[in-house]
Parts: structure tokens; sequence; C-alpha cells
């Protein structure tokens, strides 16, 4: 495994070759862009190919020097949240609880460097307009969410820290093969008021003992290196166009949040595998047969296992509605949205009245014809 400079360490933030203002990227393009004057500036294109590491080696050396970039964060002392801020901000909320942040308690610290990126695609307004349309469609929604849903000041472009891993899989299995057949059974029925003796079909299942092993390749199995969001929610983001990562430059990141992974490569790959498990189970369902199949015992075993720390590229709004959080979604790739909802009450309550008057005014006329 390679060896990395500890030392390396790179700001996020980029000068305008033309006036010399902070640059940010430019979503869904390959360029740095001018607030101030307009200029583009490209970003390099980084001929380096993206290479998987060597997960127990990488775990073997872990006490050793590994790539990493300095960055300015800030904890949030609501939901423990470690997240890039720019040093120029002077206040400003959590993009994950919507609390005040502690400005004062922010510092500069090493940053595990991902080797791959997947830059951001759609711009805020796009992401925006995508929630919007989201709200729109639910019921019973407050009318609070959705003006919060017309704010820009709700949505934070985040790049979510993620593990992928590789494993070759062989597994070995004890289990029931259950085969469906079946037998003539009489009962007793009562037709025209007697009673009457009938026959049916009736199925059963002859369970026999089973044994096997399966083999799998796992690529690109992803898991969240963040407790910040909701897992049903951010997974529900998937699928991700991970054919279209691309060498990591901090570049990218100017103008977006980064939060720092909080679960780490080992923790990581314990997900994973119960992510593989379920895959493996219906592997063996579908080796062992039959009609029903039951599994006693798995046993994996874990060969050439690779991994890569990447980020992904997240719009996401935090909303507080009667001192409850909801917290919603964007694919900043794909548009996908995912989040929690609040209800209106008074809206439900509102439509049960006018359903009822409803039922009341057709029985009425119903009654006075």
């Amino acid at each position: 495994m390679e060896d990395f400079d500890e030392n390396n360490t790179q700001s996020s933030t980029f000068a305008c070759m033309n006036c010399g203002a902070d640059l940010k990227y430019k979503p869904g393009t390959v360029n740095l862009k001018c607030e101030y004057c307009g200029a583009e500036n490209e970003i390099p294109q980084l001929d380096i190919k993206i290479e998987e590491l060597d997960f127990n080696a990488y775990l073997d050396k872990k006490s050793e020097s590994s790539e990493q970039i300095s960055v300015h964060v800030v904890k949030c002392e609501n939901c423990g949240a470690s997240s890039t801020l720019d040093p120029k901000i002077k206040s400003s909320g959590c993009p994950y609880c919507a609390v005040p942040l502690i400005i004062s308690s922010a510092h500069d610290e090493m940053m595990l460097q991902p080797k791959s990126i997947l830059p951001f695609k759609i711009e805020k307004k796009d992401a925006q307009s995508e929630f919007s349309k989201w709200v729109n469609k639910l019921w019973f929604a407050p009318n609070d969410m959705k003006k919060a849903g017309l704010s820009f000041d709700n949505f934070k472009g985040i790049y979510i820290p993620y593990w992928t891993y590789d494993s070759n899989t062989d597994s070995s299995y004890t289990g029931q093969r259950g085969t469906y057949y079946y037998i003539t059974e009489t009962y007793t029925t009562t037709v025209n008021g007697k009673s009457v003796t009938k026959t049916r079909q009736a199925r059963r299942t002859r369970w026999s003992s089973v044994s096997g092993q399966v083999a799998r390749q796992f690529d690109d199995v992803l898991t969240v290196a963040s407790k910040s969001l909701p897992d049903k929610y951010i997974y529900a983001l998937e699928p991700w166009d991970l054919k279209n990562l691309l060498p990591f430059d901090n570049k990218y990141l100017s103008g977006f949040i980064t939060e720092k992974y909080q679960i780490d490569l080992k923790e990581g790959f314990e997900i994973a595998k119960g992510i593989m498990d379920g895959i493996i189970r219906d592997d063996i369902r579908r080796d062992i047969g039959g009609d029903e199949q039951r599994i006693f015992q798995v046993g994996t075993n874990h060969k050439d296992i690779t991994f890569k720390h990447i980020l992904l590229p997240v719009y996401v709004s935090a909303y507080r509605y009667k001192n409850e959080l909801f917290r919603f979604l964007v694919n900043a790739r794909t548009g996908e949205v995912q989040g929690e909802r609040p209800y209106s009450w008074l809206k439900i309550s509102l439509a049960v009245i006018a359903g009822l008057s409803l039922i009341a005014v057709i029985y009425y006329f119903s009654n006075t014809q």
C-alpha cells in the first residue's frame, strides 16, 4: 500500500485569476466560478486512476501516516456533526438540525482525505425546485413547511462521506428445502340446510435437510460514514452514478460544506457485511431450491477486501415544526428527494369536517327525493 505524507494540507479557498475574489465550484461543470466578476476558472482534470485500497493492509498501518487535508470545522453541540465552515462566516446554523452553531468553537483540524469524489451536478435552485415539487405533493403538509421550502437559506450543499467495499465471498450454509405435495381430505359443510360431506385438496410441505456453498463477488458496496442523517432516507437516495467518480480534488469542495466521517473504516465494513449478508441469503435460497427454504446457519469468509473513501453530494434542509426536527435530502446528481414530513392536524381536522359535511348533505338530499 502506498505511503502518504501526513503533512499534506490543502486550502479549499481559491482566488479568481481575474479579480482575486473567492471562487466557488459551479455544479455540473469542471469550473470554479467567481460570483463577483463572473469569470470561470477551469479545474485541471487529474490523470489519476481511482484505485481500491487493501482493507487489511490499511488497518495494519492505521497508526502510520495517511494522506490528510486541513479543514476549518465546527462541531454542533446538539447533534454532534462536525462539518467544514468558511472562516469568514460569523454565524450559521447546523445543516443537520437547524440549531445555531457556536462559531467561536470552530477550529482547524486534519481530516482523512477521500480518494475520489462525485461533484455536485445539480444547482441549488434546481434542487430547491425538486424539493418544492415534492412538498407540494404532500397531503396535509403545514403551510409553514411549504414556505420554508421556498427559502434558499434552508438548503445546504454538503459532501457526505461514504465508504465503498469490494469483497470476494464464500459462504457455507445448512438449512431445509420445502417441497409442496397435496392430499385429499374430507370435510363437512351445510348445503340447503343439510349436512354434506365433501373432499378437497390440501397442500402440505415436505422438508428435507440441505447444506451447500455459494460464492459471490461484491463490488462497491456503499455505506454512509455519517451518523447525522437518518439511514432510512440517506440510503433511499441511491442509486449513485459511481462510474463517474473523479480523483479527489479539493477545488470541488469550494462553496460547499464537507462533513467529517463519524463511522470509521472497520465499523463501516461491519455495516457493509450486513448488506452483503442479505444478498448472500438470497443466493442461498436460490441454491436450496424447492418451494420454500429455511436457512439455519451461514458462515461467510471474506477475502481480497478493498475499499475507497469517497464524498457524495447532497442538499440538506433541516426544518423545525412544533419543536420537532424534520430533515429533507436531495441527491445532487439525480434530483431524488427523500425526507421526513410533519402533518398539519388543523388541515386534517378541516378535511374530516368537510368530509362529514359532504356525507350529511348527500344523505339529506337522498332522503328528500
